[in-house]
């Protein structure tokens, strides 16, 4: 495999051990994809004492240590998302944000969920550039720059950037329903709100000059899971966006999660990751353009005409929320969470198979359930997934999922083939 990227996790120990069933860290090319943070003392492995502020600084704090552990810096971070119990302890939180970040600021998501692990109030994850990339002693362009974007076309915020570019990808902070020009949230409903986020994404993508079917993945937070048909409307109407695009109907993947509160009051939040061909300086000219989108889907795993299962680029695959649909009936299988779980785990695993790929190319777990309580049961079937490597990994409790699922779980896969330039 000489010349090829590998997955490199790592571990410290001066942040929370992940007991085996995940890696602190996981890099692979460009990137490096951290687990979620809870604000757990790493000493005691307990929740440290006190409120909303004690806990979010425990979070950044064993964020700060992981990327030190990897001589990396704060400022390396592209993309923050802060999960919290209580969209009203956003503010407190934001207090201590401000210190890790005086100056640069990354993309960013907030969004509130039912629970999270060890009954925490708050949980923050990053993902981290990584310009030394991962073929293995032969350093790649360590000096790769980032390049951030801002445009008074979309919401702008003094905690965020909009867009944050790094070597072949583009993340954005999630967009909410705001009309750019007042800050405030547009009248009307989820149709209206819906179209907003997307017209927001859309004026950040025309800023730096990249279409709109560039999105190789979105997720979807809406704060009443019933409100997913209105918003496919909508949503069907953005995509496809160009003629080759609709030529071969192409769609982004897609993850859907039901948040209890959303900033603002909205009533629906989406995040984008997007593909960036031309790269960041200073790449090679012959290795930043024409790089392709590859999208996939296989029979042996559930189809939907609003999302492709996956979609790779350069050298990351991202998959689709995967249900505990079985795909021969399009029914949720029969049992409790063992089975739904299971039924996850093997639908991601068809996926990867039908790309040629094997689990252990997995980089990050998304994992959301209905009941947080659920998760030991569900720790039992993921490690017959995962009995060697450990995927970084996420987990948060919904109040909701698709179809009435016990569980959901998306994932990232490395690519260490990358996607063709076009011929």
């Amino acid at each position: 495999m000489s010349g090829y990227n590998a997955v490199s996790a790592k571990n410290t120990e001066n942040a929370p051990s992940g007991n085996g069933l995940y890696s602190h860290s996981v890099a692979f090319s460009h990137y490096n994809n951290l687990s979620a943070q809870l604000p757990i003392d790493p000493a005691t492995g307990k929740l440290v004492a006190g409120g909303i502020k004690e806990q979010a600084e425990q979070c950044f704090t064993n964020i700060k240590a992981i990327v030190d552990s990897i001589d990396h810096v704060m400022s390396d971070i592209v993309r923050i998302t802060v999960f919290v119990k209580d969209i009203k302890d956003v503010d407190a939180v934001d207090e201590v944000y401000k210190t890790f970040f005086p100056t640069y600021v990354p993309a960013r998501t907030t969004v509130a969920v039912a629970a999270l692990p060890m009954d925490a109030m708050v949980q923050v994850e990053a993902l981290l550039s990584h310009g030394e990339g991962t073929i293995p002693n032969e350093p790649q362009s360590g000096d790769l720059i980032k390049l951030t974007n801002n445009t008074p076309n979309a919401p702008t915020s003094s905690l965020s950037t909009q867009t944050v570019a790094f070597s072949h990808y583009n993340y954005l902070s999630a967009q909410l329903p705001i009309d750019p020009k007042t800050g405030r949230l547009i009248t009307g409903g989820v149709k209206e709100q819906a179209a907003q986020s997307l017209k927001n994404i859309k004026a950040i993508l025309e800023s730096i000059d990249v279409p709109f079917d560039d999105i190789v993945k979105l997720t979807i937070f809406l704060k009443d899971l019933s409100d997913i048909e209105a918003v496919n409307e909508v949503y069907s109407t953005f995509f496809p966006d160009s003629a080759i695009a609709r030529a071969v109907a192409y769609v982004p993947a897609r993850t859907v999660v039901a948040a209890s509160a959303l900033p603002m009051d909205a009533l629906v939040q989406m995040e984008a990751v997007v593909s960036h061909g031309d790269g960041t300086p200073p790449q090679e000219i012959e290795d930043r353009h024409g790089i392709v989108i590859w999208a996939n889907n296989t029979d042996n795993a559930p189809k939907s005409s609003l999302s492709t299962q996956t979609v790779a680029f350069s050298h990351y695959n991202h998959l689709s929320g995967q249900l505990p649909v079985d795909p021969k009936t399009g029914q949720l299988v029969a049992g409790g969470i063992k089975e739904q779980a299971e039924q996850c785990l093997k639908n991601v695993k068809a996926i990867v198979e039908s790309i040629d790929h094997v689990m252990d190319d997995i980089v990050k777990v998304n994992i959301f359930v209905k009941h947080i309580t659920d998760m030991a049961a569900v720790d039992e079937v993921y490690k017959t997934f995962f009995p060697g490597t450990v995927p970084a990994r996420r987990t948060v409790g919904v109040s909701a999922l698709p179809e009435d699922a016990l569980i959901q779980v998306d994932v990232v896969v490395s690519n260490a083939e990358g996607t063709p330039p076009k011929a």
